[in-house]
């Protein structure tokens, strides 16, 4: 057992390090933060706000993916104009990918209920890869040789959210040029990273008893790889406690648990137990997060008004 682990472990960072059909991070408890996939997010936000998360996927594997984001986000004044700054770093095997975001969404009110946010997303991508920490058994391939050091990619992203107090829906390319990354001598493609389309939902049911049900959708599609699917069933108990299951298709089942701390203050966790062939070698994937609110003066509790 111990040998297949490492022999698996192996296969994923060197096929990810060299390969890199790269898919963009993937998050469970992506609702709290559509930022990340969808720039029209930050035309929602009336206050600003302070998130973090961090996710270990595949625990026992070594070189599984490790992913950290950290974003502020929030209004530009009074004119329907929102703006966010995010950092994400993703860690694979000898990959080490650092991006920072420049969001910029606006908004506009479709009807006394729904408002309609666009956003724009402009990024730039700081990509590292040290083969000297894969095992490579065919060292004569140019492709290993030598390393990926600070290569920088710019792109640029879109999105649009159609939203209301009680649900949302949007659609988004976080990044919506194919970008190509080369060794040092500029001579071999290494990496291809692909554009990613999303499509994101959800709805509140207010079901008495101060009992709220979350349901939510995220798909995610890009080409050379299958189409995911995360189904998501919150429940909300108190305005306050937060518990529920999703399903990523033919890939994972989670558990998902929030409590909200204070009026400005909530925090989160996932468990993700894999369903394909891997969980024979892993213990799991962990995610948590943090998301912090700064009210304006005429507010005083965040739930009363946003459920997303």
């Amino acid at each position: 057992m111990k040998s297949i682990k490492v022999i698996i472990s192996t296969l994923i960072v060197g096929i990810t390090a060299t390969v890199y059909a790269q898919q963009d991070p993937q998050y469970t408890q992506y609702m709290y933060n559509h930022s990340v996939i969808n720039p029209a997010y930050v035309g929602t936000l009336e206050d600003l706000t302070i998130y973090g998360q961090y996710r270990a996927q595949w625990i026992g594997l070594d070189g599984a993916p490790q992913t950290a984001n950290f974003s502020v986000s929030g209004p530009l004044g009074n004119k329907g104009v929102s703006g966010g700054i995010s950092f994400v770093n993703d860690r694979i095997g000898a990959m080490n990918d650092n991006t920072i975001f420049l969001d910029l969404g606006y908004t506009i009110n479709l009807n006394y209920e729904y408002k309609l946010a666009f956003g724009l997303k402009g990024q730039l991508n700081i990509l590292d890869v040290d083969y000297t920490k894969l095992d490579i058994y065919h060292t004569e391939d140019p492709m290993l040789r030598e390393n990926i050091n600070n290569k920088f990619t710019p792109n640029i992203g879109v999105g649009l959210m159609v939203y209301s107090d009680r649900s949302y829906f949007g659609i988004s390319a976080p990044s919506l040029l194919s970008t190509y990354r080369y060794n040092d001598n500029e001579a071999i493609t290494k990496m291809k990273k692909e554009v990613h389309m999303f499509v994101t939902g959800g709805y509140v049911f207010d079901i008495g008893s101060d009992v709220f049900f979350k349901p939510a959708f995220l798909m995610k599609a890009v080409q050379g790889a299958p189409l995911q699917v995360d189904l998501t069933a919150n429940f909300l108990f108190s305005e306050k406690y937060t518990a529920g299951i999703a399903y990523r298709w033919d890939a994972a089942i989670s558990g998902l648990v929030g409590f909200q701390v204070t009026d400005n203050l909530m925090i989160g966790y996932s468990y993700d137990a894999d369903t394909t062939s891997l969980q024979r070698f892993n213990s799991g994937s962990h995610e948590v997060f943090m998301k912090f609110t700064l009210f304006n003066r005429d507010k005083t509790k965040v739930m009363t008004t946003r459920f997303f």
